[in-house]
Order: structure tokens, then sequence, then C-alpha cells
């Protein structure tokens, strides 16, 4: 299906249908549907309570129960990496300062290698404050830097060879890393987030941005402040990748953080609309999550009408 051929699938690493079947079916499907990708989330334990509010819904409250099954994405990214052959293999997000960041590069790294040289690292900063802390990352504030240092580690390891870093959050003598990346310099890294420092982060470490949860009209308004940022910095803006991430209801509408519809759910129509003035804003890969499908016959359906109704219309 060439129409699938600029879409991602994300095979949904929290909810109900987390688990090894359903996920390692949706990346099978994908392959063979023609998806050009396949994503993966980031959180490694949901805190049984915690006060930190989503950013992406109108109320705040996180879309999934935590007590369903959550997978590791990492671990998950290198089991995918041997049971696909195509599709690139990559996060939407990262959460970049949850995890050791030599370590994170090293195996970042190691599944580029195994996979042939499919890695895409989305990297973001985070919201959920009680998992920083269950993660032993106590400098919630300094989260943004923390992403910053982490993100030139990873580029470094992926060059190879003699690498040490002394920054303000982390720090490590000269180690040695071998083999590098097979993607040269390094794999690609699409920064996330919809603010204004995220956009800033796009403009001096990206090589892309991956967007979310924005209607058309906002959207269009951060690019152009994005363009602000890159006419400062000296940085063309053509060379940025631009992607958006859609969270898929058909039949149902969502409402985003601003009390607005959120892009890719309701009727086909709207969908379809939505998605033609995405691209038309230069959005040149889009990621589709199934949203709050009970079963994997609903996921299914789902990902079936969006490939017979929809993307050929995009």
């Amino acid at each position: 299906m060439a129409a699938l051929s600029t879409f991602g699938l994300d095979v949904g690493i929290y909810g109900r249908l987390a688990m090894p079947e359903p996920v390692m079916t949706l990346a099978r499907l994908a392959e063979d549907m023609g998806f050009a990708s396949i994503w993966v989330a980031d959180h490694v334990a949901f805190p049984v309570s915690f006060a930190s509010k989503y950013p992406y819904a109108r109320d705040g409250d996180f879309p999934t129960k935590l007590d369903d099954p959550l997978l590791e994405p990492l671990a998950i990214l290198g089991v995918l990496a041997g049971a696909t052959k195509r599709v690139r293999l990559g996060t939407a997000v990262l959460v970049m300062a949850y995890r050791n960041p030599l370590l994170q590069a090293r195996q970042l790294v190691t599944i580029d290698q195994m996979s042939g040289g499919r890695i895409v690292l989305g990297a973001g900063v985070g919201w959920l404050e009680e998992e920083f802390q269950a993660l032993g990352f106590h400098e919630f504030k300094r989260r943004g830097k923390a992403t910053d240092e982490a993100i030139e580690i990873f580029k470094a390891i992926a060059r190879g060879g003699e690498v040490g870093f002394k920054g303000e959050i982390y720090n490590f003598a000269p180690v040695y890393s071998a083999p590098g990346s097979i993607q040269r310099p390094h794999p690609p890294v699409l920064i996330g987030g919809i603010t204004d420092p995220a956009l800033k982060r796009v403009v001096r470490n990206g090589d892309g941005w991956l967007a979310t949860a924005l209607g058309p009209d906002r959207l269009k308004g951060q690019l152009d402040r994005m363009k602000e940022l890159c006419a400062e910095a000296g940085r063309p803006f053509d060379n940025i990748s631009l992607v958006f991430k859609i969270f898929l209801s058909i039949g149902q509408e969502k409402r985003n953080q601003y009390n607005e519809r959120e892009p890719a759910t309701g009727s086909p129509a709207e969908i379809i609309d939505d998605l033609k003035r995405i691209r038309d804003l230069g959005f040149g890969e889009i990621i589709v999550r199934v949203r709050g499908a009970a079963t994997m016959e609903a996921t299914r359906a789902q990902i079936d009408q969006f490939a017979s109704e929809i993307a050929p219309k995009v």
C-alpha cells in the first residue's frame, strides 16, 4: 500500500494491549502493510499515585489505567529489530533523563547495529516528576539541561572512538565506543515537544521536530516561531525534518489541552482534512497510534479503516 509509505505505526508499549503478542503482531502488520516505521513511547514504571498533570489532555489525566501493562521501550526495540527487516525503529519519544546517558547511548547504538541502521531517536524531556524520582533522577527542574547533555552524549557515542564528557549534569572519563552506529554520523535525532524550549532544542540539537496534539492552526504558529529561531541561529529551516504523531480515534472525537478537537479524532472526513492540513505545513511523516481500543480486533479495524479510507486521500 503505497499510501502508507509516509506513515509510521506506534505499536503501543502501555495500555490494555501492551503485551508481547499484540505488540509483535502490530510490528509485523506495519511491515506487511507498507508503513515506513514503527514507534514506541517511553515510560518505565507508573507511580501508584502522582500529582503531575499530563500536558496533552484537557483535564490533565493520563489516558490509560496506571495498572495496565507497560513494556520498557529499549528492550522492546531490541526485540523488534530482530522481528522486522525493513521498517525504521523509532522512539516517540524517549525521555532522555530516565536512564544513565552512556548506557542509553550504547543501547541505541547496539540496536542500530543489530537492525542494519534503522534507529530513529525521538528525544523528549518528560513530564511525570514522580517517575523521574522513582528512577533516581531528582533534578526535575533541570531535566531540560539533562536532555541536552544526553543528546550530546548519544551523538558522540554514535560517532564512536574515545568519548568522554564533562557537563553540568553528567560527567564521565573517556571510554571506548566501538562500534559506533551504522548511520553516520549518528542516527537521526527528532526533538519532541510543543513548547518554546522544545522548539529551541530542535534548532540547537535536532535533525527534526516531532510534534503532537496541536491542531493545524496552532501548529502553524509554532512553525512560524521555529522559523524565527532558525533565522536567529543562522540555521536553514528547510533542513529540519517535520514529523507529527496522531492518536487515531475514528468515529469518536477527543479534546486536547486547549479544549479543541484533537487532530485525527472524529469522522473520517474530519481526519482526512486534519492530515491534509498537517501535510501542507510540511510534515513529511505522520505516526499513527490507535487510541483506546479495548481489543486487538478493534485496533486492527481502526488501522484497516485508516489504510483503506483515510491514508489514500491524504
